[in-house]
C-alpha cells in the first residue's frame, strides 16, 4: 500500500506524539513537522501559498514536491500546504 504524502505526515506526528488530544483537533506545529519529515528549507514560499509572516519548507515524495507553511508566530502552527510535480528534477540535480 502507497500512502499519499498528507497522509504519510499524519502517520508521522502520530507516531511522534506521545499522547494525543482524544476528539480536540492537534494543531500541527513546526517542531513536530521537524522531528518527522526530512525537509528543506525554503528562502521563499511559492506565490499560492505566499502569506504574511509565514515560512515553507518542501519535501520530495512521489514524484511531487510538497511544500508546507508555517505561521512565524506562537507555536509555529502549519496554515497551507500544495504539491508540484517533479519532472525535470532530476536533470536540475545533475547539472
Amino acid at each position: 500500500m502507497t500512502l499519499k504524502f498528507p497522509h504519510l505526515v499524519a502517520v508521522c506526528i502520530c507516531a511522534a506524539s506521545p499522547v494525543l488530544a482524544g476528539d480536540a483537533p492537534v494543531a500541527l506545529t513546526y517542531d513536530q513537522f521537524e522531528i518527522a519529515v526530512p525537509h528543506l528549507d525554503l528562502a521563499e514560499c511559492p506565490d499560492s501559498i505566499t502569506h504574511e509572516g509565514t515560512f515553507c519548507r518542501a519535501t520530495l515524495h512521489n514524484d511531487e514536491i510538497h511544500i508546507f507553511a508555517f505561521s512565524e508566530e506562537g507555536n509555529q502552527s502549519f496554515v497551507g500546504f500544495t504539491s508540484f510535480p517533479a519532472d525535470g528534477l532530476a536533470a536540475l540535480l545533475k547539472e
